[in-house]
């Protein structure tokens, strides 16, 4: 099957089950206590408290989702920062008209996987939450016999504990509950979330201990499968970069033998999710700057010119390659060809402005890892001073020593970030008092 197909025949499933259509939202979150739009509930995220949807109790949706988590992973076989995420949600159970729950909930994430999308039982999977004393959740047997009763066998079902298997909440607080999840060929597919709570703190409160949960009064339904996971396991592929959502921007990047494939691929792999994933922040707004947003987006170009030099690409690729990426797209986001040459400006200009000084300060910093390459650890006040004088980020550097089999003092860095923030502070003070 191909992307197209695979989209077409999720949202025409839960067309069928009586969920409306909801179009993705914008990278940029109305809850400012996030930078980006990593998962599909966010823009419903009001709907699990007090407001009432006025699209109705269940609605399916495929969104836009940008995570930066790990972007240092980016270049393996499948961690990416951009990603499209498909999502059913149900809202107001039990009072609410239509709404549903854990059964039907289940019953879905069954059908469509093993009955429309043909994926073999002794292939799949589960995980259900097994409780948590410390936040007073119970294990959720529900779910457990639910998925029993379609067939899963018991030794096919095993417990996850409250950081693999509760979801939530996004940003500084908000819904949140325990999940069941569906794995296929060891790969996490869909995440399925029963938002039975309410957190006052954040998920990394949440994970040490300090988050007092309530019960919502209404349940709500939240669900996540990436669909570069499921275009990988239903197209049989190794990589979510071999799939047709990337190999078009793969043979792109290839198309003059300037490199040997083998054994650039991380660098390949990097460019095409970076690529992509400025394509839609672009798109979307954001300009490269040096703080929040824009310093991600000015992060992501930076490192695509690192490991473009690094593979000998010539400067039309960017041209070449951009469109490619919105020609896979444009049917289901218009908005990114009539941003095109806005899209393409801020990418040349980015590439002029920092251009010498990447190759002056990336120069710089392999004559460190010549100077350090003995104890294997370049030292943190030395890659920090690197940052702050040439602009070479912490990335870019990163990356170069891992090339090299060597690493960065982190905690050298950090301490040294720290200080300079503290001399930052007190100077704008000093002027403040004059």
């Amino acid at each position: 099957m191909t992307y197209q197909e695979i989209r077409k025949k999720f949202l025409d499933f839960f067309e069928k089950q009586g969920h409306k259509i909801m179009p993705s939202s914008l990278l940029i979150p109305e809850d400012q206590s996030v930078l980006f739009t990593s998962a599909g509930m966010q823009q419903f995220k009001k709907y699990y408290l007090d407001s009432t949807s006025p699209c109705g109790n269940r609605v399916s949706s495929i969104q836009k989702c940008l995570r930066t988590v790990d972007i240092n992973e980016v270049g393996d076989e499948s961690h990416l920062t951009f990603f499209e995420m498909l999502g059913n949600f149900s809202f107001n159970f039990p009072e609410g008209e239509a709404s549903y729950f854990k059964e039907e909930a289940i019953r879905f994430g069954y059908e469509l996987i093993v009955k429309d999308f043909n994926i073999p039982l002794e292939r799949i999977k589960i995980s259900v939450f097994r409780g948590d004393l410390k936040n007073n959740v119970p294990e959720d047997r529900e779910s457990l016999e639910i998925w029993k009763s379609f067939g899963i066998s018991e030794d096919r079902i095993f417990f996850g504990d409250i950081k693999d298997n509760f979801w939530g909440p996004t940003g500084s607080n908000g819904p949140c509950g325990p999940t069941t999840e569906i794995h296929i060929d060891g790969i996490e597919i869909w995440n399925i979330v029963f938002n039975e709570y309410l957190s006052d703190v954040s998920r990394d409160g949440l994970l040490n201990g300090s988050a007092k949960l309530l019960p919502l009064r209404r349940k709500g339904v939240d669900t996540g499968m990436g669909l570069e996971r499921l275009i990988l396991v239903l197209q049989n592929q190794e990589s979510v970069f071999e799939t047709d959502l990337f190999i078009p921007i793969i043979t792109e990047l290839r198309g003059k033998n300037l490199y040997d494939y083998k054994s650039n691929q991380r660098s390949e792999r990097i460019i095409a999710d970076h690529l992509k994933a400025s394509v839609f922040v672009i798109s979307d707004g954001v300009m490269p700057s040096n703080i929040e947003r824009g310093y991600i987006l000015r992060r992501l170009i930076r490192k695509i010119m690192r490991h473009s030099e690094k593979l000998n690409l010539p400067q039309d690729f960017l041209q070449r390659s951009l469109e490619t990426i919105i020609n896979i797209y444009k049917e289901y986001y218009p908005e990114l060809n009539k941003n095109k040459e806005k899209i393409l400006n801020i990418f040349n200009e980015e590439f002029q402005k920092f251009g010498k000084a990447l190759d002056k300060g990336t120069k710089e910093f392999e004559k460190g890892i010549i100077e350090f390459k003995s104890n294997g650890i370049i030292p943190g006040p030395y890659a920090f001073n690197i940052q702050q004088s040439m602009g070479v980020t912490f990335d870019i550097m990163e990356d170069i020593a891992k090339g090299k089999g060597m690493k960065i003092d982190i905690d050298g860095f950090k301490e040294e970030e720290k200080k300079h923030k503290e001399i930052s502070k007190i100077s704008q003070e000093k002027k403040f008092r004059r």
